[in-house]
């Protein structure tokens, strides 16, 4: 396909008849503000079915008679004109216009003597737009020309015509923002893509700050997009990390309900230890193998915990399961001699220790500056205890045969 610009230059079809002494193309006059209504970015080709022939699936009769008795020459000039120039844009969308530039403005570096092309500036001052919006389709086609899908510039004369790609591929390579072209646009360009949006949708948000906030705070399904958004966000970057866990340290409530959700996040993963390794901790820190009961009732909690929607609240659940749990550990200790005997040992052991360990870190350095009676009377009874916790154990020790 050619695209062809002056319907005077545009060889006869039978699509499309040229209208007898219709005047020359342009599909953007220097004082028409076409361009930048049909900025490329919003094109969506109408369908090509219409009226009752798109729903029954029967071939438009009306317009198959309009079709075969078209009088072209009945046709006012200015209206074929409209014609030619909606069907060129309609099969190639922004491209009509990037050929425009391509052909039109000289590449950067290129002295002005030798080409007839004009600069963007130039350009953009007979099209009436801006100079960036030029150099937004000069881009566009400038990285298509990189994968060979168009010319390159140098290989383009003012008037040439070429064959154009299609319409759905003009958004692959134009941004109608100019924030697109910088790192941080071409960052969130190619995020977009990922996610299967339009890079223009996000690039409006993030050039929005604003907006965005206006709809976090009033939409709740917002605030939980931008929620999810933000926590995939911080497993890769750890300064935003900090920044979150600094604000939530100095916010209570927030602090708080973290807390909150600590515990029951806990909770859920001593159900789900239970559950899915069959140990289980004492009371007194010992690992043991759950019996077979225990078990089926961590289950029966972790199954109804995980039936939970993502954003209900776990919080009663979770403590109805772990209290519900360690009653029944407390009952299977109790109801085995051997280890109920054992639990106590652990007991007796990990206070004993503590209570080592915390004697041990008495230091007595410089003591004569602060010592008083008061402390000697404690370390005496302190003693006096442990005199008689010796002789206890000592007494209660079985004889060796």
């Amino acid at each position: 396909m050619t695209v062809a610009i002056a319907p005077s230059e545009t060889p006869q079809t039978s699509e499309t008849p040229e209208p007898a002494g219709t005047p020359e193309v342009s599909i953007v006059s220097p004082a028409s503000p076409l361009a930048e209504e049909f900025d490329g970015s919003e094109w969506a080709e109408p369908a090509a079915e219409t009226g009752e022939a798109a729903e029954t699936g029967e071939p438009d009769e009306a317009v198959e008679t309009v079709e075969a008795t078209l009088d072209v020459s009945a046709v006012s000039p200015l209206v074929a004109r409209d014609a030619q120039e909606f069907g060129v844009y309609a099969r190639t969308g922004g491209w009509a216009f990037g050929l425009k530039v391509a052909r039109s403005v000289r590449p950067g570096g290129q002295p002005a003597g030798e080409t007839p092309k004009v600069s963007a500036k130039e350009f953009a001052a007979l099209a009436d737009c801006s100079p960036e919006r030029v150099m937004r389709y000069y881009k566009a086609w400038d990285k298509a020309a990189d994968d060979g899908v168009v010319p390159h510039f140098e290989a383009l004369a003012p008037g040439a015509e070429v064959e154009l790609p299609g319409a759905d591929l003009w958004l692959t390579y134009y941004s109608s923002r100019s924030s697109a072209g910088s790192e941080r646009g071409a960052a969130i360009t190619e995020a977009a893509e990922a996610e299967g949006i339009r890079p223009t949708k996000a690039l409006e948000v993030a050039e929005n700050p604003t907006a965005l906030r206006a709809a976090i705070m009033a939409d709740p399904s917002t605030a939980r997009a931008a929620r999810h958004a933000l926590l995939d966000r911080i497993k890769e970057d750890p300064d935003l990390q900090a920044e979150l866990a600094r604000d939530i340290v100095r916010t209570d409530d927030l602090k708080k309900a973290v807390a909150t959700e600590s515990r029951s996040a806990d909770r859920v993963g001593y159900v789900r230890q239970i559950a899915e390794s069959g140990q289980v901790k004492t009371p007194a820190g010992q690992t043991i193998e759950a019996p077979l009961d225990l078990r089926q009732e961590a289950e029966r909690h972790l199954s109804l915990l995980d039936e939970l929607d993502e954003d209900e609240d776990t919080g009663e659940w979770a403590s109805e399961a772990y209290d519900t749990l360690k009653n029944l550990v407390v009952e299977a200790v109790e109801a085995d001699p051997e280890l109920r005997v054992q639990e106590r040992r652990t007991k007796f052991y990990s206070s004993l220790t503590k209570a080592t360990k915390a004697f041990e870190e008495l230091t007595f350095d410089d003591v004569q500056e602060f010592a008083e009676d008061e402390m000697v009377q404690q370390l005496e009874e302190l003693q006096e205890a442990i005199a008689s916790c010796i002789t206890a154990l000592r007494g209660a020790r079985t004889p060796s045969v």
